[in-house]
């Protein structure tokens, strides 16, 4: 069966994160964090806060259970998941003037 791609299917996944940078060590663990997301095609969205794309909601949860497996020993670290149609939504400021949004990702699949 074919599953089509679109707005209500199509996920976001955010990591926003908190982590006590106070010492060398808990520093080195931030970094850690930031560099694991990243290069599970994580990316900044601001800081603390990391987004990644996904065409479905099974890859998302392959994500998600990534992001969980690295957590760090300390901070506080939220995952949400939401829609395409959703994340569209959004609406962003400058200095109080809105800024236009960019397209989503165009997800491609190979068959």
């Amino acid at each position: 069966m074919k599953t089509r791609l679109n707005e209500y299917r199509v996920m976001w996944v955010l990591v926003l994160y908190d982590l006590p940078t106070e010492t060398v060590q808990q520093r080195k663990d931030a970094a850690l964090f930031r560099k694991h997301i990243m290069g599970d095609g994580f990316t900044m969205f601001q800081f603390s806060i990391y987004l990644r794309h996904c065409p479905s909601m099974d890859n998302a949860l392959v994500h998600i259970r990534r992001v969980k497996s690295i957590l760090p020993k300390y901070g506080n670290v939220g995952i949400l998941c939401i829609t395409d149609k959703q994340f569209g939504d959004i609406q962003l400021f400058i200095c109080k003037q809105e800024k236009n949004t960019a397209q989503p990702y165009q997800q491609l699949e190979l068959f």
